[in-house]
């Protein structure tokens, strides 16, 4: 049970049909509750016509034995001041809901229906309750109440119009009259019946036709699914999963996660590149040092110490490097100092021979950057290097603003990167040619650690043609 609704399908279901569960009870309880209001205010309408046919005979002077009372064998009761009833249908057995209780009357009047003058004079005196009503009146306000009357032996719920009258002769009355209330039960449990039958079966339909649509529209997924297990389990990341047609979400899924296998594809062959470069390059220096060493073990007077000493720190140098790299790659934050770009420059160039730093008029108060001085540092001596190791005889460092960018540029007098190159060039390991060789000392890091940090940075580092001919590098980084 539990892996069944663990499936996406299986929810989108369950939840689609208690939505629809939902709407069609509250909507199915709207219908019954208009339906049943309407069936009961057309009820009292017809009843309050009832009340006001007779009350419009009273009002003027029929007598009680010949008003129509027994009409649609529909109860009706006529009652004095005093709650006397004088009046009331002939078949009537039983009746509740409207005070008066009582089915055969007792009029408080003469035989033929009419009273005594005295009686009228007494009836206007006590006309102080209820509605005032002159004399051949019928009364405006209708009260209606619910209750059930026997009639003939057949018993049914009615829905009661109280209306008042004045007569000349018989004082105030009122008037009760019902209208049954069996259409309106017989349709409410008509429609309260189709409900009950049709909302299962609509809720059914529901269910099925989300559980088929949903099946539908996550096959793909299940495509995708099954060709990562596949790709997981061979380790094959030159695989793809399949991309529908449809496209939809599930489509722009399946790009993106090719688009994630080729770069984890790119990734894990660059990783194995650079486990490869960084293992020969480490197996030069460390081979060379050994056998110096070993060498040196057995005619300690043949030790070249100069040599171990330079293979020793080169070993040194690559090994920084290496781990610099790693820990660019684990994603490690820069730091948030305050670093002075011009200040840099200078401490940088400082020593090293035939390097100038030129900074422009607009920057005599510093170009600040947020970072780390020391990567920042490890950039500029990178591509110093760089530039000594190509110039002819002169390396310059330029520092300026341009907007909201910090630009630092290292331009040399030498030939130059080739434009086909000059994105290879800050590839890890690449040596364009034999002038960048170990014995030059270059391991092919340098600059692609400078382009690593000045990323990390969020700046950029490219190249281009310098104005004397040779490479330019140019750093930009946000100013702080």
């Amino acid at each position: 049970m539990s892996r069944l609704f663990g499936s996406v399908r299986a929810r989108a279901t369950l939840g689609a049909t208690l939505v629809v569960a939902v709407a069609l009870v509250a909507a199915g309880a709207a219908v019954l509750l208009s339906l049943r209001s309407n069936l009961l205010g057309e009820a009292g309408t017809q009843a309050e016509r009832s009340a006001r046919e007779v009350a419009t005979e009273l009002a003027v002077g029929t007598p009680y034995a010949d008003l129509s009372l027994d009409v649609d064998d529909r109860p009706v009761q006529v009652v004095d001041e005093d709650g006397t009833l004088v009046a009331a249908s002939e078949d009537l057995e039983r009746i509740t809901g409207t005070g008066v209780e009582t089915v055969k009357p007792r009029p408080a009047a003469s035989p033929d229906g009419t009273g005594d003058a005295d009686e009228a004079d007494d009836a206007d005196d006590d006309d102080d309750a209820g509605e005032p009503l002159e004399a051949g009146e019928i009364g405006e306000r209708t009260t209606v109440s619910d209750g059930s009357a026997t009639i003939d032996g057949d018993t049914e719920d009615y829905r009661f119009a109280a209306v008042p009258v004045k007569t000349d002769d018989r004082g105030r009355l009122t008037v009760y009259a019902g209208a049954p209330l069996s259409a309106e039960h017989g349709a409410v449990n008509t429609a309260l019946t189709v409900m009950l039958i049709g909302f299962p079966v609509l809720l059914a339909v529901v269910g099925w036709v989300t559980w088929l649509v949903t099946r539908r529209a996550l096959r793909p997924v299940e495509g995708i699914r099954r060709e990562m297990a596949a790709i997981t389990a061979s380790e094959d990341l030159a695989r793809r999963v399949p991309v529908p047609g449809t496209h939809d979400e599930v489509a722009r899924l399946a790009s993106t996660t090719n688009e994630t296998l080729a770069a984890l594809e790119t990734s894990v062959e660059r990783q194995r590149r650079f486990v490869a470069d960084a293992s020969h390059e480490l197996r030069s220096p460390i081979a060379s040092l050994r056998t110096q060493l070993e060498v040196a073990a057995a005619h300690p007077e043949l030790l070249d110490l100069d040599g171990a000493v330079e293979d020793t720190v080169r070993l040194q140098h690559l090994a920084a490097d290496l781990l610099l790299l790693a820990r660019l790659d684990a994603g490690e934050r820069p730091a948030d100092a305050r670093v002075d770009l011009a200040a840099l420059a200078r401490e940088e160039a400082g020593g090293r021979a035939g390097v100038s730093v030129r900074e422009d008029a607009g920057v005599a108060g510093g170009v600040t950057v947020a970072g780390s001085r020391g990567q920042l540092g490890r950039v500029l001596a990178n591509l110093l290097d760089n530039a000594q190791r190509h110039a002819r005889s002169a390396v310059e460092v330029s520092v300026r603003r341009d907007g909201d960018l910090a630009v630092v540029g290292v331009a040399d007098d030498g030939e130059g990167v080739p434009a086909a190159d000059r994105e290879r060039i800050f590839e890890r390991f690449v040596r364009l040619d034999a002038a960048r060789s170990r014995d030059d000392g270059g391991a092919g890091l340098g600059l692609a650690i400078a382009r690593d940090v000045a990323v990390r940075h969020g700046g950029t580092l490219t190249v281009h043609d310098a104005p004397a001919g040779g490479a330019l590098f140019e750093l930009r980084l946000p100013a702080a």
